[in-house]
């Protein structure tokens, strides 16, 4: 049996038209051997009529009218005709040359009665063969009479049965054959224009898996309805496991990070760690934390992440952060297309540009450009500020953990990191470079 489901609704189908069509031919054959048979009887019968009008009551034979009639009795070749009473025989052929018995057996003591007695006669079929094999087929009469039952035999040859047929089944058999080729082609075209809701259904899943649409429309064939419903249920409840693990991922970062930068600044004043050991581990301890995390985060979101309009998620960035940072004179213009969408998680897209951002701002002169644009399957964007940017030698070691260029300003030296390790764990990079005009542009590269 094959494996796929168009391959058993054809292998069935096939099955099923070759079936009927055997049926067909088969049924249509005996209908016409029946049409065929009912015509030549006719014939037959009337000459059966003819020759039994021969008959006397008394068992004899009308010679004069049997002579008048004969030519009529047997008018093509292969036609006979006979009449055997019990005091004369007549007929185009001898009895003996016939199969079979053509007289009834005689009752011992029987009374026979003669046609005023109201007996009827009414003709037979019979089929059987001659001496030379010449198959035939004939029908019987039997007359009562005085004397005894008469019996009529008219035949025509089995040929003229089979020949008619034989001729009508070629342009039958050739009639099933196109008739089977249109089966064929209406079953291939059922099969694709059935099976188009699975396809649909396929495609929706891919969707939701690359994370185009969230569920899976309502608007199937009601067969599939009950298969919608269950996938939307186990969509609804990994939705929910996901937002559960993301929750814990979140107060894991968020507990442990601002301790392990306290930690590590602590160590680098007072000279608490001449040689570097301690933060050495520190180092070791928030690098093997951060990238568990991204491992828990991978695990979590199982390949299945929203599409993400980036102008609204940029502009809540800018406006909140201007108010944050409002004690500076810095401009952010954005340029971003209505239309454009990243695939990442809401959350991840707020940490990495807000981080980003940031700096930006804590570093900018007066200006700040975002940009964003998409282009072979890639979404760059680029956040670009006039301040002191960072030495090419250096911007490496800028995106290590806990690593301050700038020791006036008050953070704590994760924010390119932590942006890095969330493009990076979103399929993407994160690039610093010199902007235009001197300063820092940082781009992020998403799939798009």
């Amino acid at each position: 049996m094959p494996q796929s489901l168009r391959g058993r609704l054809l292998l069935v189908a096939t099955f099923a038209t070759g079936a009927a069509l055997i049926v067909a031919a088969f049924a249509i054959g005996h209908v016409l051997e029946r049409f065929v048979i009912a015509g030549i009887d006719q014939r037959l019968d009337a000459s059966l009529g003819l020759m039994a009008s021969t008959v006397r009551g008394d068992g004899s034979i009308d010679e004069e009218r049997l002579t008048a009639l004969q030519p009529g009795f047997a008018p093509d070749s292969g036609w006979n005709w006979r009449i055997d009473t019990p005091r004369a025989h007549r007929g185009s052929i001898d009895a003996d040359q016939f199969t079979g018995p053509l007289l009834p057996p005689r009752e011992p003591e029987r009374r026979h009665r003669g046609r005023d007695e109201g007996e009827t006669a009414r003709p037979t079929p019979l089929d059987g063969q001659l001496s030379d094999r010449t198959r035939f087929h004939a029908r019987r009469m039997t007359v009562p009479t005085s004397a005894g039952p008469a019996v009529l035999l008219a035949s025509a040859p089995r040929d003229l049965v089979e020949r008619p047929i034989r001729g009508a089944l070629t342009p039958l058999l050739g009639t099933l054959a196109i008739l089977g080729a249109v089966l064929a082609l209406a079953t291939l075209i059922q099969l694709h224009i059935g099976l188009k809701p699975l396809d649909r259904l396929r495609r929706t899943l891919a969707a939701v898996r690359s994370g185009q649409d969230v569920r899976v429309p309502d608007d199937q064939p009601r067969e599939l309805l009950p298969l919608t419903r269950e996938l939307n249920a186990l969509l609804d409840q990994n939705a929910a496991q996901l937002a559960n693990a993301r929750g814990h991922v979140a107060n894991l970062a968020h507990g442990l990070k601002t301790p392990l930068a306290s930690l590590a600044l602590e160590l680098r004043e007072g000279g608490r760690d001449p040689d570097g050991t301690l933060a050495a581990h520190v180092a070791r301890i928030d690098g093997a934390i951060r990238h568990h995390l991204g491992r828990a985060r991978a695990d979590s979101a199982g390949g299945a992440r929203p599409r993400v309009p980036l102008a609204p998620a940029i502009e809540g960035l800018v406006a909140a952060l201007s108010r944050i940072h409002a004690d500076r004179p810095v401009t952010a213009t954005v340029s971003v297309a209505p239309d454009l969408s990243v695939g990442i998680d809401p959350h991840d897209l707020d940490e990495l540009l807000g981080n980003l951002l940031d700096n930006g701002w804590r570093f900018a002169a007066t200006r700040i450009a975002i940009d964003a644009a998409a282009q072979g399957g890639i979404v760059r964007i680029a956040i670009a500020d006039d301040g002191p940017g960072i030495p090419a030698d250096r911007r490496d070691a800028a995106m290590q953990p806990g690593r301050r260029l700038d020791e006036v300003s008050d953070g704590h030296g994760f924010g390119l990191s932590i942006a890095r390790e969330l493009a990076e764990l979103h399929g993407g990079r994160l690039i610093l470079a010199e902007a235009a005009g001197g300063g820092l542009i940082a781009t992020v590269e998403l799939p798009d």
